[in-house]
């Protein structure tokens, strides 16, 4: 099992920054990737951006050159620097990890409100 923990977000105003973290803990050798990921109401969850155990990144094009993952493995922490945020980011976003066997796992989410 793995569990993860996120703080960071809350409310800014567009253009403004935020930073995530997502702390894991539990069986951490069987993680592969980790990631952010963000759903609005009605809507599926959909992937912000994601950093493999090597070092591999990927980005949603929406926030490509705006959101910067990065990975501490030593401290089995993930984080989520968002810069020039836009009222279209505003949304719950959640801490996803997945193993090498294809589990996943869920943060609680936390809310992200950017006000124009």
């Amino acid at each position: 099992q793995v569990q993860l923990v996120e703080s960071g977000g809350g409310l800014v105003q567009a253009g403004g920054s935020l930073r995530l973290s997502c702390a894991a803990s539990g069986i951490i050798r069987s993680i592969r990737t980790m990631g952010w990921y963000r759903q609005a109401p009605g809507k599926q969850r959909e992937l912000v951006a994601s950093v493999t155990s090597g070092g591999e990144t990927n980005y949603a094009d929406s926030v490509k050159g705006r959101f910067t993952i990065s990975r501490d493995n030593a401290k089995n922490t993930v984080f989520l620097q968002m810069n020039s945020l836009k009222p279209e980011d505003t949304d719950v976003y959640y801490c996803g990890a997945e193993s090498w066997g294809g589990l996943r796992y869920w943060g609680q989410g936390t809310q992200i409100t950017v006000s124009s």
